[in-house]
């Protein structure tokens, strides 16, 4: 009798780990893919005849209003990038290469202003230099017109000190693993700091730098509530979308998902022109003799520290606006001096509702999240197959893809027969779920690599099952990545507005939506209570992020 080959026999052998393979295509088939196919599929079709067409596209790439709003997402997403640039490695050039005091309190403050909820920036800067800021009163006082906050230069000045951090901490971990060898070898040809600094330092610091940046460049062109709360008239394909999406709520929203498709491949040629960048300059240096932190003394070391906390103080400023004004004494939407608790009065008596949906969805969200989480980042490190390399890839388009197309994607997908979410808190579960689950995998997966496969074998070697291997081995050896995991996931979910806004009703709004609405309605002081809520949730769960993980930019990175 003829037997199959060994290796055949173990390709197509089932186990718990293959269903649990089949099981995560599904998911994100059905959570990620799909909607998002409907929403590139939607995109070819005209909204009255539902022929297939290219007219959509050809208007948008053609109509001066739309090629206004491609223009402008663009300058902002490359003004941003550059912004964060120009503060990151700088500070993580100083903090590397000085003995900086206070080191950890400027990395932590960074974190702290990276996770803050997206639109707080724009929100505490109108405080500051809106039309009646008070920044904008004082310098009124003394004769001083104060620059208006509104429009591109406040929606760049918000990206680049809310992202700032993703180039910081990347360029600060990539400086000091350099070989310090090479620098000290062109300092003895010869070579001036700053020469040595663009000729070999940035070099081999730029996979870091590109990567920090690319992230920044991504994040700012899907951004929806800086550019609606400052923008005015100024008008992004974010904004846009979701506007367009509104009007056309009478039929098939092709417009809306066609600028959609745009900003998906505005991201995704980010992506690929910093890989391109990536391979056409491959510098590398031996991780040893890393580089040693000098001492900074004199006029040099104050102004190196001025520098650093400078840029991070300008980075929380809008954290300590946001929690000073909601101790400021209010009588309805009026502030009357003083201090007091009527902004959390409000919020108790009038949206508590709204705390409670945003806990509440967040933390089912994060216990998906850290259960499927963990599975799926097993199969991924442990089966090096080409289905492991696909559910990878996978993982990575919700990082790229903005949440209006998400929302958007949902909102076409969910909407009929047994599959009919509409309205219900299911949609904004799930709409937290997988936009945020690459955290949990990203996090996990980052625990998994350092364990060896061998101890699972051990366990398995003498009698337990491989599911019983992991369950009494391997996952008590993860939890510190599954705790950062989770609490990433958590923080993330609890600030997410871009998503959340097309997919809310009346009974299940969240904090961030109330804020929005708050803002735009003038009620800054019931916005300052919700958001500082959201900032001390937050502060909590970086805390904890930062006691289970070795490095702060694993962990935030």
């Amino acid at each position: 009798m003829r037997t199959r080959p060994a290796r055949l026999r173990g390709a197509i052998r089932l186990d718990v780990w293959s269903l649990v393979m089949a099981a995560a295509l599904v998911l994100i088939g059905v959570l990620l893919v799909w909607p998002i196919g409907q929403v590139l599929i939607l995109g070819f079709f005209d909204a009255q005849t539902q022929a297939f067409t290219l007219v959509n596209y050809a208007k948008i790439l053609t109509h001066p209003y739309y090629l206004g709003a491609l223009w402008n997402t663009l300058v902002v997403g490359v003004g941003g990038m550059v912004g964060a640039c120009l503060l990151g490695v700088p500070l993580a050039y100083c903090t590397a290469r000085y003995v900086i005091r206070g080191r950890s309190v400027i990395a932590t403050l960074a974190v702290l202003a990276l996770v803050s909820p997206p639109f707080i920036g724009a929100y505490s800067w109108v405080v500051i230099a809106g039309n009646n800021g008070w920044l904008t009163q004082q310098l009124k006082i003394l004769g001083i017109a104060m620059p208006t906050i509104y429009g591109v230069h406040g929606i760049i000045l918000v990206f680049s000190l809310k992202f700032f951090p993703f180039v910081y901490l990347m360029t600060d971990s990539a400086l000091r693993n350099i070989n310090r060898s090479y620098e000290e070898a062109a300092e003895n040809l010869g070579c001036g700091a700053w020469a040595r600094f663009f000729k070999i330092t940035l070099p081999l610091v730029f996979p870091a730098v590109s990567a920090g940046a690319m992230l920044c460049f991504v994040l700012s062109i899907a951004d929806f509530g800086t550019p609606s709360i400052i923008g005015r008239d100024f008008r992004t394909l974010s904004t846009l979308a979701y506007n367009q999406y509104g009007s056309e709520m009478g039929g098939p929203p092709t417009l809306a998902v066609s600028i959609s498709m745009l900003m998906i491949v505005i991201s995704m040629l980010a992506v690929l022109l910093q890989r391109y960048l990536m391979g056409k300059r491959r510098f590398a240096g031996a991780l040893t003799n890393p580089s040693v932190p000098k001492p900074c003394r004199g006029l040099s070391g104050a102004l190196l520290h001025l520098l650093c906390y400078a840029i991070v103080a300008l980075a929380t400023l809008p954290m300590a606006v946001v929690v000073y004004t909601s101790f400021l004494q209010t009588s309805g939407p009026v502030f009357t001096g003083g201090f007091g608790l009527n902004s959390y009065a409000r919020v108790i008596q009038e949206v508590p509702d709204v705390i409670a949906n945003t806990f509440k969805f967040s933390l089912m969200a994060t216990v998906l999240i850290t259960l499927a989480g963990g599975l799926m980042a097993y199969v991924v490190v442990r089966r090096e197959t080409a289905l492991a390399g696909l559910l990878d890839a996978l993982l990575m388009v919700p990082y790229v893809v903005p949440g209006v197309v998400m929302a958007i994607g949902f909102l076409l997908t969910f909407n009929t027969g047994v599959f009919d979410l509409m309205g219900t808190s299911t949609i904004l579960v799930l709409m937290l779920f997988i936009r945020r689950l690459p955290y949990g995998v990203r996090a996990t997966s980052a625990v998994l690599r350092q364990i060896k496969p061998s101890i699972e074998e051990a366990a398995v070697s003498l009698g337990a099952s491989p599911l019983k291997a992991f369950a009494r081995v391997t996952v008590p050896l993860m939890m510190p990545g599954v705790i950062a995991g989770a609490m990433m996931s958590f923080i993330t979910a609890i600030n997410e507005l871009s998503s959340t806004l097309l997919l809310y009703t009346a009974r299940t709004a969240t904090m961030p939506v109330r804020i929005y609405s708050a803002v735009l309605d003038g009620e800054f002081g019931i916005a300052a209570a919700l958001a500082t809520i959201l900032l001390l949730s937050s502060g909590l769960c970086v805390f904890v992020v930062l006691r289970f993980s070795q490095s702060k930019e694993a962990a935030f990175v």
